[in-house]
């Protein structure tokens, strides 16, 4: 799934692929499922009929022209089958590479966790619902799952593309597992959540196929504004062609109006060009989601990003780097500053969280105290517990512990110790701004407090003054309490924030917002959040997540990036945009056309009409021709706009619908004029007349 995978639309591959896949795709069956593009498929029929018919003599125009204009049709049909083809392309070669990561492996069956050495083999394809399998390092994982017991490496490439190996362990919220990763150090003891061939796996197989895709309602109201259209220039066109008879009577003249004539128009003003890529638009759109690592469940939920205006986004690991790092030494009651930052370096030393290795790193840049060797002071480390809320180190008859200050505030008074005003004040002074304090004490003995500071990730405060600009308001979710969420979300530059937030408050707020009319997008990946995950709009569970997260998101992010939200969000924006730019250039191209085609088809009954000829075609035959070549190729010109995108800008949606209006409006009228006299002048010098 993975970007740097040769997926390329452009390969040699996908294009040898989309080529045979065009003609395939002419099948009725297919084509009846596009109405404006069947249109064209039973006029590239009729026409070819018209031409075998004129070459036993029975035409009401020269048989090269009707053989011209079939020839054009079709590749008409085969250019929009193309562009589907190539769109689905980076698709199959996408569920090529999961197809092979997804193999019938040997599962090591037991009873259950207590009856481990009871296994017995089976075939990964027979594993049901409830199952339990155990797999050792170097196994693949035989079944989506939970870890229900152990911890292990377990490497995600086949999957995400990313060769870093992840962690999966029973308990939290990265417990779920996939089926075709593969353990690659420990163990780990897995319930399967799936029944056979329901897998994660084979899901994200049919969805980056195309195979369960299924059309959104924008682009079913889109169709069906454009098969209205079709339905009024096919009505328009049925009705010109007893008028030019009459109008011949009337005028003394014999009727030149051929049925060839008046197809390659029906067609012309038909708005096959959005007709034609209507279909890869949104194909593609799933595509580059797919290329950013996220599989969408419905083609519905990536439209929906695209009209989101409330994010919710959990503020560690998305607004902050997830881990708080020590920012100053507050010495309290008299003590040097040297002092305590030398006690909280000790205590500090052996501790592998990345809170206490940033202790250790700003004693030394502040006051060049080196780490010591805990072997060599015969240090014995305390470990951090969820009873005790500290950690510390003793050595040499001295205890140095650091921790929460109503732990440390406990501690002390258990030694007979002071807890002063003055380290209460620094305590209520670090928690308002946003920090979390860590109290240290030396034997009894208050020295200080350590700002542990939340670090806001770079940019971030800029990517949420572009969201604003697109209309979006972004809601920062935490489970700090308000004055440390308050003085958070100030930094980071959040519209709105909820603090201590529980998952019925993050349901309440959502549904509050719905109500009121708004789109909601939310990321999250514990079982807390499968209620708040099923209820938003656009519902974004990370891979790494509970199961229950997973089947309640319509996203589910492979990379378990919760900034991904972010992406999918412009993602949506650029599909709603891209399809609205072709709709816009398709039906101002007919302008064009109507000054191309209809004056010269009247010309011989009206000579005054040959003011209209603007373009100064050479004669109607030609301008025909040029119009429907121009028809064909305006297709193939677009496909990569339409699986590229319009280019997205963070800026309000008024700005951006008068620029894609002045861009694709004004340009869809002025580009048809150019090609199609450039394509009459060709014609004409090869002697087509």
């Amino acid at each position: 799934m993975s970007s740097n995978k040769n997926t390329s639309f452009a390969n040699k591959q996908t294009i040898l692929r989309a080529i045979k896949d065009s003609f395939i795709k002419l099948n009725p069956k297919t084509q009846i499922e596009n109405p404006v593009m069947f249109l064209v498929y039973i006029s590239s029929i009729l026409t070819t009929i018209l031409f075998i018919l004129s070459l036993f003599g029975i035409k009401d125009t020269n048989s090269g022209f009707i053989c011209a204009i079939a020839i054009i049709l079709w590749l008409t049909n085969l250019f929009a089958n193309f562009a589907e083809a190539i769109a689905e392309g980076r698709g199959k070669a996408q569920a090529d590479s999961l197809r092979a990561a997804k193999k019938d492996v040997t599962a090591s069956k037991i009873p259950s966790i207590e009856k481990r050495e009871s296994v017995e083999k089976v075939s990964s394809s027979t594993l049901k619902k409830g199952d339990i399998v155990i797999v050792y390092a170097g196994e693949q994982i035989p079944a989506d799952g939970e870890v229900i017991d152990g911890a292990a490496s377990v490497d995600e490439s086949a999957i995400t593309g990313e060769s870093a190996p992840v962690i999966r362990e029973s308990g939290g919220d990265r417990s779920a597992v996939t089926g075709g990763t593969t353990v690659i150090s420990d163990w780990l003891i897995i319930e399967v959540t799936n029944e056979a061939g329901e897998s994660f796996l084979d899901k994200m197989i049919a969805m980056v196929e195309g195979a369960a895709r299924k059309k959104t309602p924008n682009e079913i109201a889109l169709q069906i504004l454009l098969i209205s259209l079709t339905i009024i220039f096919l009505l328009v066109t049925v009705a010109l062609y007893p008028y030019a008879g009459f109008a011949s009577n009337q005028a003394g003249k014999d009727n030149t109006m051929s049925i060839t004539a008046l197809i390659a128009l029906l067609v012309c003003l038909a708005p096959t060009t959005i007709g034609a890529l209507l279909s890869s638009i949104g194909i593609a759109g799933m595509s580059r989601l797919n290329q950013a690592n996220v599989l969408a469940m419905s083609g519905r939920a990536i439209e929906a990003a695209g009209d989101v205006d409330i994010l919710m986004l959990d503020k560690t690991g998305t607004i902050t780097l997830g881990n708080r790092q020590a920012s100053e030494f507050i010495p309290v009651d008299g003590v040097d500053v040297k002092e305590l930052a030398d006690a909280a370096q000790l205590s500090s030393l052996a501790d592998e969280t990345p809170e206490g290795r940033s202790v250790v790193i700003l004693a030394k840049e502040q006051f060049g105290i080196r780490g010591r060797n805990m072997s060599e002071i015969n240090a014995t480390f305390v470990s951090f517990t969820a009873k005790t809320r500290m950690s510390g180190v003793d050595f040499a008859g001295n205890e140095i512990r650091k921790g929460a200050a109503d732990s440390i505030k406990e501690y002390v008074s258990e030694k007979n110790g002071t807890y002063s005003q003055e380290c209460d004040d620094a305590v209520k002074r670090v928690s308002n701004s946003g920090g979390t304090p860590l109290v240290v004490a030396k034997n009894g003995k208050i020295l200080g407090v350590i700002h542990l500071k939340d670090i806001i990730k770079q940019g971030v405060k800029e990517k949420f003054a572009d969201l604003r600009k697109m209309g979006i308001k972004t809601i920062m979710i935490t489970g700090d309490n308000p004055l440390t969420a308050a003085a958070i979300a100030a930094e980071a530059g959040v519209d709105d924030f909820l603090a201590e937030a529980t998952p019925e408050g993050k349901l309440e707020m959502i549904r509050d917002f719905q109500q009121k009319g708004h789109l909601v997008a939310m990321t999250g990946d514990g079982t807390n959040d499968a209620p708040a995950l099923a209820q938003a709009d656009v519902a974004v569970a990370m891979n790494t997540g509970t199961q229950a997260a997973k089947e309640a998101g319509n996203m589910v992010d492979l990379d378990s990036s919760p900034t991904k939200l972010i992406e999918i969000v412009r993602i949506g924006k650029q599909l709603l945009m891209t399809r609205g730019s072709l709709t816009t250039f398709s039906i101002a191209n007919d302008i064009a056309k109507y000054f191309a085609i209809i004056p010269m088809l009247f010309i011989g009954i009206y000579p005054q009409l040959q003011a209209l000829n603007i373009m100064h075609l050479h004669s109607p035959q030609s301008a025909l021709l040029s119009a429907i070549i121009y028809n064909a190729l305006i297709i193939i010109a677009l496909i990569p706009l339409a699986l590229k995108g319009v280019k997205y800008r963070e800026v309000p949606a008024s700005k951006l619908l008068a620029r894609n209006m002045l861009i694709y409006g004004l340009g869809g009228i002025i580009a048809p004029f150019i090609a199609i006299k450039l394509i009459d002048m060709f014609l004409t010098v090869i002697g087509i007349k």
